[in-house]
């Protein structure tokens, strides 16, 4: 059960960072587009941290110890960072902290996927975990700041790393591979035709998940909602999004992956268009059970699929380069351009942005299904 524990309090942390990040930036006295140059830090940081460790643990043959050297590595380096105000000293600081933060998380997923298969029980049965750790934390951690102050948030930030520090210690590694990864081979990848279009298909709908990650605290404040609400609103989402991984195991194979993916595309659309739309934060709050069924069905899917197009031996560098693009990239652009908009416009302008942004995703996850099965008909027949 440690690698539940781990999943559990890793994501506690996560939460902390995503959910409040942006709010204690404004508590700073930041304007949009500083916060919005700095949401986009993490992410960036992530492109390179990302396939970098992952590829660290496919030669290194072992997940843990990686994992938690970079957890390690986040919680002094997030020691230095919530100690500092001054914009251009947080933007240096904030690009060592995500290189090591980033990466555990998809660390911490690549070595699930692997304990699953070993155990013999579906990835999104030990990947639940951590989105009740993510809602749990989301919403205790809105009452914790309303109360001590989001000046304080490292200190309730610092304590859910630990226990998944002390957690990974305990738990089991990954089994090692019999061929040995190779620079040229993580190269190789990056010729992978295939994987390369289904990755481009992946960022075009995960661009519109993260921009609502970077800017779901401010538009709650921005219809009337505190901090409170925005813990209720991420807690509403994950546990939804944790019954999807619980009950992945009835319904994650009779259908194909791209088609689920084309159906996680279409609910995240409608999901933009309708929180657009909110009259109010009680609104939002409906609205996130939406996020579990999108997010939950587009990124276990997507996971999956992606392991099914890499070797064996490479399987955490896939991973890691998966997540670098759906987490990395979408996030660098979703944060600049998001809050270039909110400067320009108001938050509630990205909403109707993004509905344009999925609709385009869609029509992607359409195309590469066609094309995809199309091949597989004819390679077959």
């Amino acid at each position: 059960m440690e690698i539940e524990r781990y999943v559990v309090f890793f994501h506690a942390a996560m939460t902390i960072i995503v959910s409040y990040l942006p709010v204690y930036f404004q508590s700073l006295g930041l304007n949009g587009s500083e916060i919005g140059i700095l949401l986009a830090v993490g992410p960036a940081a992530a492109i390179v941290a990302q396939p970098f460790w992952g590829f660290m643990s496919d030669r290194r043959k072992t997940v843990k110890r990686i994992l938690i050297l970079c957890l390690s590595s986040a919680f002094f380096v997030g020691f230095v960072f919530f100690r500092l105000e001054e914009f251009f000293l947080l933007f240096p600081v904030m690009f060592v902290f995500f290189s090591f933060m980033s990466p555990a998380g998809g660390l911490g997923d690549s070595l699930s996927q692997k304990v699953s298969v070993q155990r013999g029980v579906s990835f999104g049965s030990i990947r639940m975990w951590g989105s009740l750790g993510f809602g749990s934390a989301s919403l205790a951690g809105g009452y914790i700041l309303s109360y001590i102050g989001i000046a304080n948030i490292y200190y309730v930030f610092a304590s859910f790393l630990l226990l998944a520090i002390l957690l990974t210690c305990l738990a089991p590694d990954s089994e090692p591979t019999k061929r040995p990864a190779q620079l040229i081979d993580a190269f190789r990848l990056l010729k992978e035709r295939e994987l390369l279009i289904f990755l481009a298909v992946i960022l075009t709908i995960s661009l519109t998940h993260r921009m609502n990650d970077s800017f779901l605290s401010l538009y709650i404040i921005e219809l009337g909602g505190d901090e409170s609400v925005i813990g209720i609103a991420w807690f509403i989402g994950v546990v939804t999004e944790a019954a999807v991984f619980a009950l992945s195991v009835y319904w994650l194979y009779k259908w194909h992956p791209l088609t689920l993916i084309t159906i996680a595309a279409a609910i995240y659309m409608m999901r933009w268009l309708l929180m657009a739309m909110a009259p109010g934060p009680e609104f939002v709050l409906v609205l996130q059970v939406m996020h579990g069924l999108a997010f939950g069905t587009f990124y276990l899917t997507a996971f999956q699929f992606v392991s099914k197009l890499v070797p064996e031996h490479l399987q955490s560098t896939g991973h890691l380069l998966f997540i670098a693009v759906f987490f990395g990239f979408s996030g660098v652009t979703g944060s600049l351009f998001g809050g270039a908009i909110i400067d320009g416009f108001d938050v509630r302008t990205v909403y109707y942005v993004m509905v344009w942004i999925a609709s385009i995703g869609l029509v992607s996850a359409l195309g590469y299904r066609y094309v995809f099965l199309k091949k597989s008909r004819e390679i077959n027949a």
